[in-house]
C-alpha cells in the first residue's frame, strides 16, 4: 500500500545570515553569486529588518528621515549589513567584561563590615554577625567569623565569535512578548514566518482537516537559558535578584511546541518535543514525516529554536575545549588579533566550533492535501534515519552510527529516485562543525560511503561557516539552505575555509570552497547529515521541487490542471508576505488568551468529539491492528 509524501510547503525562521523565507538568509550566503536585482533586494531587505531603514509605504527613509532609493540604501548600508550579519564578535553582552563573582576569604580576627539597604536583608544573618540600623534607614553588618565573602568581579570569555541574529533585529519588537525568555520570542517569529511563507491562511487549511491531524514538533536542546528563565531561576539568589513565577515553567524545552500549538495555531492536535542533542531538528523531523506517512498527520509544523549565547554557555563549551578560542585562531593565522568572521572553518585547519543562535521551521503536508489546497511545493522528505553509536570512547567523541543513518540514506534514496539522480545530482549538506575531530572523521564517512555507491566528485557544503553551530536548529539550517539550492542551482561555497586540511578524507568528494553551479542537469537530491553528543546521528533524504513535483503528480495527475491554476494564487499570497517581511512587517502571530474554549461546550459521542469553533469533529475510527490474536 502506498503511503503520503511528507512534501515541504513553506519554510521559515531566522538564523545570523537572516530571515529564512523566501530565502532571503540564503542569497545573503551566495551575495556575491547573485544578479544585481537579488543583490539590491536582499542588501535592502536585510537593512529594514536590521532597522538601518525603515519604509513609509513609498520610500525608504534613514536614521537622519532623509528619503532613500533603494540603490542608495545599497550604497550606504552594504558594508553595515555585511558586518552584522553572519558570525562575528559577541553583540549580546560585553565578552571581554563580563560579569562574574569572586571569593575571598576572611579570618575571625580581622572582621569584616560592610552596610546594605534595609529590604535586601530577606533572612536572617549569622549568628556571628551584628548588626545596627543607621540613619539613612540602611544596615551596618560586622562579621566576626572567620568565612568566605563573595565580591563582584568580571572576566573575559576565551571566545568571543558567535553566530547571532542580523544586528538590530530583536524578536520582541515584532510583538508583545513581556517575561518570555529570548528563545521563544525566536520561536514564535520564527514559526509564524514560515507559516505565512505557505500562502494560504491557517483558516483555510485547518478546514480541510479534522483537528487532531495537525502536529508540532518543536523543542530545543538547552531549553531557555537567559534571565528571563533558566538563567534567573538559577541564579538569581546568586545574583542578588529574585526568582518568578514563570522562569521554571518558560525554561522547558517543551515550550516553543506549546507556545506554536496555544497562540500560534491554536491547535488541539499532536504536540512533540523530541531532542537528539545537535541533531534535533531532524529527530523532531523524522516524526513529523513518520506521521504523515502513516496518515495520522496531513500538515506538521517541524523545527527547533535555540538561543543559547550567555556567558555560562559559552565558558561552559570553551571549558571542554570545544569552541575556537581567540588565542588557536590567532596561532592558526599567525595573527595577533583573531577573525572573528571567519572563525567556523569547516574541514579546515580549525580549532573549534563557534557557539550560535537560530530559529528554523518548516511546515509539511501529505501530497494529497498540497494538491487539494494548491500549496506550491518546495521539495519533499521521503525518510529521515537515526542510529545510535553503541558502546564508544566519551559523550562527544563520534562512533559508528552516523555510518549506518547516511548509508541507509543513499541506500534509500537509490530505491525512491534512482542511482543516477543520486550519482549525478545531488549533494551533501555535512554536520561540518569546524572541529579538528569532526573534519576527519565525517569526511572519513562520507567518502567511503561515495565509494561504497559509485558517487564522484560528490559536492559536499557546511552551512555552520555562515551562521556557526546553532545546536537543536542546526539541521534546519542546513535543509533551509538546501531549499536554496533547489531554487537558485547553487551550493553554497564553504568560505571561510582557504583550503582543506591535510587530513580530510576527499578522494571520492568535492568540498566546494566557493560557490558551486550544479550540472546542467540541475539538483535532484540534497543528504542533511548531523552529530550530536551522546552518540545521536541523524541523515534526510530531501527531494527538489522538480523531482517531488514529478512524483505527486505522477500520483495525482488528473488534478495537475486544477492544482497548477490553484498553485498560481498561492504564490502570489507567498510573493506578497516576501514583499511586506522584506520591508520589516513580519505578522508575527501570537494570540494569547485570544477565544479560549469552554469545555463545557466540549460534544462528545461514541463516533467522535465536537469541539466549538472548530469545522470538522475528531472521529473514532480506530481499528483493531491486532485483530489476528483474538
Amino acid at each position: 500500500m502506498s503511503q503520503a509524501l511528507p512534501v515541504i510547503v513553506g519554510f521559515g525562521g531566522f538564523n545570523a545570515a537572516g530571515r529564512s523565507s523566501s530565502h532571503q538568509a540564503f542569497r545573503r550566503m551566495i551575495l556575491d553569486s547573485l544578479s544585481p536585482i537579488e543583490y539590491q533586494n536582499t542588501i535592502t531587505g536585510l537593512a529594514c529588518l536590521m532597522k538601518l531603514v525603515r519604509f513609509d509605504g513609498t520610500n525608504y527613509i534613514n536614521e537622519k528621515n532623509e528619503t532613500l532609493s533603494p540603490s542608495d540604501v545599497v550604497n550606504q548600508y552594504k558594508e553595515c549589513v555585511i558586518n552584522g550579519t553572519l558570525v562575528r564578535k559577541i553583540e549580546h553582552f560585553d565578552s571581554f567584561n563580563v560579569r562574574e563573582n569572586s571569593k575571598i576569604e576572611f579570618p575571625e580576627d580581622a572582621p569584616v563590615t560592610f552596610k546594605i539597604a534595609n529590604g535586601d536583608l530577606q533572612k536572617r544573618g549569622s549568628e556571628h554577625w551584628s548588626q545596627e540600623e543607621l540613619s539613612d534607614g540602611s544596615i551596618e553588618i560586622t562579621a566576626r567569623q572567620s568565612g568566605d565573602l563573595l565580591i563582584s568581579s568580571s572576566y573575559q570569555l576565551s571566545s568571543k565569535a558567535s553566530g547571532q541574529l542580523p544586528k538590530g533585529f530583536k524578536p520582541s519588537d515584532h510583538y508583545n512578548a513581556r517575561f518570555h525568555p529570548r528563545g521563544l520570542q525566536m520561536a514564535l517569529v520564527g514559526a509564524s514566518d514560515a507559516i505565512h511563507s505557505v500562502g494560504i491562511s491557517w483558516e483555510k487549511i485547518s478546514r480541510k482537516i479534522m483537528p487532531d491531524q495537525v502536529g508540532v514538533y518543536a523543542s530545543s536542546v538547552y531549553g531557555q537559558v537567559d534571565g528571563e528563565s533558566l538563567g534567573g531561576l538559577l541564579q538569581g539568589r546568586w545574583r542578588g535578584e529574585r526568582t518568578t513565577a514563570k522562569q521554571s515553567a518558560l525554561s522547558l524545552n517543551s515550550m516553543p511546541a506549546d507556545f506554536i500549538n496555544a497562540y500560534i495555531l491554536g491547535s488541539i492536535g499532536h504536540s512533540e518535543a523530541k531532542t537528539g542533542a545537535c541533531a534535533s531538528f531532524l529527530y523532531t523531523l523524522q516524526s513529523a514525516v513518520k506521521d504523515i506517512r502513516s496518515g495520522r498527520r496531513r500538515i506538521a509544523i517541524v523545527g527547533n529554536s535555540e538561543a543559547p549565547i550567555t556567558p555560562e554557555m559559552s565558558e561552559g563549551f570553551s571549558n571542554m575545549g570545544a569552541l575556537a578560542s581567540d588565542e588557536n585562531l590567532c596561532k592558526l593565522d599567525g595573527s595577533d588579533i583573531p577573525d572573528w568572521k571567519s572563525a567556523s572553518r569547516p574541514f579546515a585547519e580549525n580549532c573549534g566550533f563557534v557557539l550560535s543562535e537560530a530559529s528554523q521551521y518548516i511546515v509539511l503536508m501529505d501530497d494529497s492535501l498540497a494538491i487539494e489546497l494548491g500549496a506550491d511545493i518546495h521539495g519533499s522528505v521521503p525518510e529521515v534515519f537515526i542510529n545510535a553509536d553503541g558502546i564508544k570512547k566519551s559523550i562527544s567523541a563520534p562512533g559508528i552510527g552516523n555510518y549506518i543513518s547516511f548509508a541507509k540514506a543513499v541506500a534509500a534514496a537509490i530505491e525512491i529516485v534512482g542511482k543516477e539522480s543520486v550519482q549525478k545530482r545531488s549533494f551533501v549538506h555535512a554536520h561540518g562543525s569546524s572541529t579538528p575531530t569532526n573534519r576527519v572523521t565525517e569526511s572519513e564517512l562520507i567518502n567511503r560511503i561515495a565509494g561504497t555507491f559509485e558517487i564522484e566528485n560528490w559536492p559536499v557544503t557546511a552551512v555552520k561557516s555562515y551562521v556557526g553551530h546553532t545546536i537543536s536548529a542546526a539541521s534546519g539550517d542546513q535543509l533551509i539552505s538546501a531549499l536554496g539550492t533547489f531554487k537558485y542551482g547553487l551550493v553554497p561555497g564553504i568560505k571561510t575555509t582557504r583550503e582543506i586540511a591535510d587530513d580530510v578524507h576527499q578522494e571520492h568528494l568535492n568540498f566546494v570552497l566557493d560557490d558551486f553551479q550544479m550540472g546542467a542537469d540541475g539538483v535532484d537530491i540534497a543528504f542533511i547529515n548531523s552529530k550530536g553528543f551522546g552518540g545521536n546521528n541523524a541523515t534526510a533524504i530531501v527531494l527538489s521541487p522538480d523531482k517531488t513535483n514529478e512524483m505527486v503528480l505522477k500520483r495525482h495527475g488528473g488534478s495537475k490542471k486544477k492544482y497548477l491554476q490553484r498553485r498560481e494564487k498561492t504564490r502570489t499570497s507567498a510573493l506578497q508576505y516576501a514583499h511586506r517581511a522584506d520591508l520589516g512587517e513580519l505578522d508575527v502571530i501570537y494570540k494569547f488568551g485570544e477565544a479560549t474554549i469552554d469545555e463545557r461546550e466540549v460534544r462528545i459521542t461514541k463516533n467522535g468529539i465536537s469541539i466549538p469553533g472548530y469545522s470538522k469533529d475528531i472521529k473514532f475510527d480506530f481499528k483493531n491492528p491486532w485483530k489476528d490474536s483474538e
